[in-house]
């Protein structure tokens, strides 16, 4: 299945307009969730989760899933918006998205704010190649001015929009401040072929040690699909990871090429250098169950993506040096259990595909200016039967 395959979302805050949080209510002005309804939801969607999007602050998608078949011409989305905002056209109004993303205008209560997204709904065809590639050519800087990669299979999401709140990429101008893309944790740089993903463990400022309680005083860079919740990137910096994406295929294996160079020197959490301890980068993927014994779907998260019971099957490259030419990496897929065709066929696991600087990043553990280049991904699926 291609994700995204028709359609996408981009939320654009107009100039001088943006929606920050600590803002009072009457001027916020965002979608916070997005709801369909189908009188057969079996005929629509795989899982009744597909008709429910909670929508990130920091998304520029909205897609709802659908099966190959469902009359997308006369919808009608819900939604719930901040407190006293107005929404245009109305929720629960029929639209026809048969011709492309919907146009919705949210202004806040105050009038003085606006916000515009792009609804669409997401024919899911199944997944015909058994390898896919990731070059990581299509990269772009977001409206939020950091890097972020497009692909037709998978979404591909970092820590960049939590390195926003440390001020570290900004710099005053004169009277301006000037957000740097290339002063993030994770950036588009020439690679092995065409562009690459340079992944770096940075210093997080005066930021870093303003919460003695929750000490954040490093940031690796990371690339992994899934998506970055926002809102917990303060009290709850794990959790607001959330790894994979539903996938149809058995992966066999993960290969690619890297560079790697190591930080002098390993700091904990607390900023005390650790003597003697080196940093090492992390590449792994893993393939679980994204719905638990109560259909209640399942997401991982910094906590437990490698020690979920939902796991079924995971690949970790070991090994990984310190090279300053382009090397080789491979692991292949080893399984706790057999894959359930039927589930599979029906959106039932999800694949995470993760790369980092620091193996210990997620704890706020590692070495400033570890460096991994990431380039020409490969995942080898089973064959179609």
């Amino acid at each position: 299945m291609k994700f995204r395959h028709i359609i996408t979302l981009t939320a654009v805050c107009l100039p001088l307009t943006s929606c920050f949080k600590d803002e009072p209510a009457n001027a916020e002005c965002d979608i916070e969730q997005a709801w369909i309804h189908f009188e057969n939801p079996a005929q629509n969607v795989y899982n009744l989760t597909d008709t429910l999007v909670n929508v990130l602050y920091t998304d520029q998608l909205i897609t709802f899933n659908v099966k190959r078949g469902t009359d997308i011409s006369a919808l009608a989305p819900q939604f719930t918006t901040t407190p006293g905002a107005k929404l245009v056209p109305a929720s629960g109004s029929v639209q026809d998205f048969s011709h492309g993303p919907v146009t919705y205008t949210v202004t806040s209560e105050d009038g003085a704010w606006q916000r515009t997204y792009y609804v669409a709904f997401n024919v899911v065809t199944r997944t015909v190649a058994d390898t896919l590639r990731f070059g990581f050519e299509n990269s772009e800087v977001s409206s939020n001015y950091y890097y972020v990669w497009n692909d037709p299979y998978v979404r591909w999401d970092s820590g960049n929009p939590g390195y926003v709140l440390t001020g570290m990429a900004t710099e005053q101008v004169g009277t301006s401040f000037v957000i740097h893309p290339d002063r993030f944790p994770t950036v588009a740089i020439d690679g092995y072929k065409g562009k690459c993903v340079k992944l770096t463990t940075m210093d997080t400022g005066p930021f870093g040690y303003s919460n003695p309680d929750n000490p954040m005083r490093i940031a690796a860079g990371n690339l992994f699909i899934g998506s970055f919740d926002a809102t917990y990137a303060l009290t709850e910096a794990r959790a607001a990871t959330l790894f994979g994406e539903p996938f149809d295929r058995k992966p066999v294996k993960l290969k690619g090429h890297y560079k790697f160079k190591r930080g002098e020197l390993f700091q904990d959490e607390d900023g005390n250098i650790i003597d003697g301890k080196t940093d090492v980068a992390d590449i792994y993927a893993v393939f679980y169950r994204n719905h638990d014994e109560n259909n209640n779907l399942i997401r991982l998260n910094g906590n437990d993506v490698k020690t979920s019971p939902y796991i079924i099957g995971m690949a970790q490259v070991t090994g990984i040096a310190e090279t300053g030419s382009w090397t080789e990496f491979e692991a292949e897929f080893a399984y706790d259990e057999e894959v359930d065709m039927t589930l599979l066929e029906n959106r039932g696991y999800s694949l995470a595909i993760v790369f980092s600087s620091s193996v210990e990043g997620a704890y706020f553990r590692g070495a400033i200016g570890s460096t991994l280049m990431i380039d020409e991904v490969e995942l080898i699926c089973t064959d179609i039967q």
